[in-house]
């Protein structure tokens, strides 16, 4: 099972990284156990888990992000979380989990800051051989 974690991003921001606008996820935290994949919840009006991003470097603030980026002049500054990741792949998956089935088939509840992907090891093996749309 890969090393993953799921998280929660609005609709809007998720947006903003599907067209390439935003390149770095903030966060105030870093879990402590090694991950390379973001599960993605969306939550409302979507509610649904619809994204699988692929992570690289992890910049804890004072380092410096390329200025590129939504929200990087922003985290250059100190003005937003502590911790940036790093987005190097999103892919979309071609039937997205409604949250009713999520609940219900694999007794998953949408995180408040993260859950780690063996939390949920059926919903994380579902996923893996899901089909999906690379999409960045």
């Amino acid at each position: 099972m890969s090393e993953g974690i799921y998280i929660s991003i609005k609709p809007k921001p998720m947006d903003k990284i599907v067209k390439k606008i935003k390149n770095y996820e903030f966060r105030n935290y870093i879990p402590k156990e090694k991950f390379k994949f973001l599960y993605v919840y969306l939550p409302l009006p979507e509610c649904q888990l619809k994204y699988v991003i692929e992570v690289g470097k992890i910049v804890k603030y004072p380092e410096k992000l390329e200025e590129y980026g939504d929200g990087n002049l922003e985290f250059n500054e100190g003005k937003k979380t502590k911790y940036a990741y790093q987005i190097l792949k999103v892919q979309e998956l071609a039937k997205p989990i409604p949250l009713k089935r999520l609940k219900e088939e694999f007794l998953f509840a949408p995180p408040q800051a993260f859950s780690y992907s063996k939390t949920f090891p059926k919903l994380t093996e579902y996923i893996e051989n899901a089909k999906k749309v690379i999409v960045k």
